[in-house]
Order: structure tokens, then sequence, then C-alpha cells
């Protein structure tokens, strides 16, 4: 199994930046891929940015250009990096682990943007 656990989350004001983190432990040589997801109060999920693990990246439309995903393979641990951050990027940000049986989904950090 695969277990995720996110840190970094916290009050922000708007235009900061913010730093998350997700260490993955466990049967991390199953995992193909790394997204975050985000989930803001009365809305769906959204994909903010995912690697795999050739280390190709992707984004969000929404927040492509103020985010940058990466990873320090030798911390098994994956971060996104988000810039000129808005009041509507406030959200519980996820992290999700593609493994080979299906998808594990981290807790969660609450990220808050003030304006």
């Amino acid at each position: 199994q695969v277990q995720l656990v996110e840190s970094g989350g916290g009050l922000v004001q708007a235009g900061g930046s913010l730093r998350l983190s997700c260490a993955a432990s466990g049967s991390i040589f199953n995992i193909n891929a790394m997204d975050w997801y985000r989930q803001a109060p009365g809305k769906s999920r959204e994909l903010v940015a995912g690697i795999t693990s050739g280390g190709s990246t992707k984004y969000g439309d929404s927040v492509k250009g103020r985010v940058t995903i990466s990873r320090d393979i030798a911390k098994n641990t994956v971060y996104l990096e988000i810039n000129s951050l808005k009041p509507e990027d406030t959200a519980v940000y996820f992290c999700v682990a593609d493994v080979k049986i299906g998808r594990v989904w981290g807790q969660g950090t609450q990220v808050t943007v003030s304006s």
C-alpha cells in the first residue's frame, strides 16, 4: 500500500507564494504518477498539477503559469509551488498517487488566501 502525507498549507495573503509537500511511503514502486487536486467549498475537485514517474508534467488551466510541480526522488516527495496566490485559490489541496490498482488520496491540506 501507498501512504501520502501532505503538508505546507496555511493562511497566506493574496499575491504571496506557498509550497506544498507530499511525502509518499509504503509500496512507492507501484506509483506511476502523482497529482495535486484541490477542492474549494461548494465546488468539485479539479486537477492542479501532475507529474509522471518519467518526469512529465501537466497543469490545470486555472493555475497554469502560477504553479510548478516538482519532486525529490530521494525523499519520495512531490512539491507544489503556487505563486501569485489569489483568494480563489482557497481550497483543500490533495495529493494523489496513481498506482497499479487505482488511486490513493492523501488527507488534504488547507490553503486559505486572504484578500
